[in-house]
């Protein structure tokens, strides 16, 4: 079993620096929460996270298909509950890639692949949040 540490650090008015695997990270809220926004919010890098995930499996899997791409982002919106604890139940997850029409299925392939067999930020995200795909492709 593999364990990940992440060693998280007040440093003032409600915001933190986690240092994970040698790189800092600050966390922050905004002003109307009582921060500076002076960093992302923890729930909000949660997001990064799911996406971080999903495109390094896409990456790794297309690249193993020999699928030449010239732009991959993506953009994620989410809903928050509006009772306490305000969590996402609702997750749009939308890809824009650029690739040949005849290479399309490929990535729909990588994209099904990432998030039912290997990212495990989306096995977390399911089981608490509706997640919702689409696939933008680029001309």
């Amino acid at each position: 079993m593999t364990t990940h540490s992440v060693s998280t650090v007040f440093n003032e008015n409600m915001a933190f620096t986690a240092n994970i695997n040698g790189h800092s990270l600050r966390m922050d809220t905004t002003a109307d929460d009582g921060g500076a926004d002076s960093g992302p919010s923890p729930k909000r890098l949660m997001l990064a996270s799911f996406a971080g995930c999903t495109g390094i499996d896409i990456v790794s899997i297309l690249n193993k298909m020999k699928v030449v791409f010239s732009h991959f982002s993506m953009d994620i919106e989410a809903n928050l509950t509006d009772e306490h604890p305000k969590i996402y139940n609702r997750i749009k997850l939308t890809y824009k890639i650029k690739v040949e029409p005849g290479d399309q299925n490929k990535v729909e392939k990588a994209v099904s692949l990432s998030l039912d067999k290997y990212c495990g930020v989306s096995a977390m995200f399911k089981a608490f949040a509706a997640v919702e795909i689409a696939i933008d492709f680029l001309d």
